[in-house]
C-alpha cells in the first residue's frame, strides 16, 4: 500500500534522508585486515564472520537509505510538475515557480549567468547614467561659450538694454542644446522590473508553501 505523506513532510524527510546517508556512508567500514593467527580483524576487532555481517548490513542499510531518498525525490519532483499556482503575473507549475523563484533570489548577483532580470536592470541602469553625465557636460559647456558670447556682444560692464543681439545666444543655445532620447523611459521600467521582481518572488514564496502544505504524494 502506497505511503501517502504532505510535500513539506517530503522536503524534510529528503533532507533528513541526505545528511544520513552522508554520515553512514562517512562512518562504515567496509574493509579491515586480519593476521592469519588471529581471530580478530585489526581496527574493528570484529571476527571475519561478525564483520562480514556487520559490512553486508550497513551497505544494505545505505542502499536502503538511498533508494527511499530517490523514490520520495521522485514523488516531489513528478507533483511538482503536475501542481500548479497563480499569481499576479500568471499560473505556474510548482517546478516552473521553484526554477523562477530561485532564479529571482540571485537577482542582485550580477555574475550569476541566468541572472537576466538583473543583467537588464544594469544595463538600463548603466546607460542612463552615462548618457545622463555626459548630457550635463555638453549642456555646461554650451553654457560657458554661450556666457562667452554675451559678455563679447554687451561687454561685461555693458548697461544696455537691447536684447535683440542677445536673441543670436538664445537661439545658439536652442539648437545646440543636447537631449537623451529615451524611447521606452528607462528609469520607469527600472522600477518596474524592480516591483515586478520583488512582488513575483513574494507571491511565489506564499504559494509554494501553501502548496507544499496541502498537496499530497504517495510513496
Amino acid at each position: 500500500m502506497a505511503e501517502k505523506m504532505l510535500v513539506t513532510q517530503a522536503l524534510d524527510e529528503r533532507d533528513l534522508l541526505k545528511k544520513k546517508i552522508k554520515d553512514k556512508i562517512e562512518k562504515a567500514k567496509f574493509v579491515d585486515a586480519i593476521r592469519v593467527n588471529e581471530e580478530k580483524t585489526m581496527d574493528n576487532r570484529l571476527t571475519k564472520t561478525e564483520f562480514n555481517k556487520e559490512v553486508k548490513a550497513a551497505y544494505q542499510q545505505i542502499l536502503d537509505l538511498i533508494n527511499r531518498y530517490q523514490q520520495i525525490d521522485a514523488a516531489i519532483v513528478a507533483s511538482n510538475a503536475a501542481t500548479f499556482i497563480e499569481t499576479s503575473y500568471g499560473r505556474f507549475s510548482v517546478a516552473g515557480a521553484i526554477s523562477l523563484r530561485n532564479r529571482l533570489r540571485e537577482s542582485n548577483k550580477i555574475d550569476n549567468k541566468d541572472n537576466f532580470e538583473g543583467i537588464l536592470r544594469e544595463k538600463l541602469e548603466k546607460d542612463y547614467d552615462f548618457y545622463a553625465y555626459m548630457i550635463e557636460e555638453e549642456n555646461g559647456q554650451l553654457r560657458t561659450t554661450a556666457e562667452g558670447m554675451r559678455l563679447s556682444i554687451l561687454g561685461k560692464e555693458s548697461k544696455t538694454k537691447d536684447e535683440k543681439p542677445l536673441k543670436v545666444v538664445d537661439e545658439y543655445i536652442k539648437e545646440n542644446t543636447t537631449e537623451m532620447v529615451d524611447p521606452i523611459d528607462v528609469q520607469k521600467k527600472i522600477e518596474e522590473l524592480k516591483v515586478k521582481s520583488d512582488t513575483l518572488l513574494a507571491e511565489l514564496d506564499t504559494q509554494i508553501k501553501v502548496s507544499n502544505a496541502t498537496t499530497f504524494i504517495a510513496i
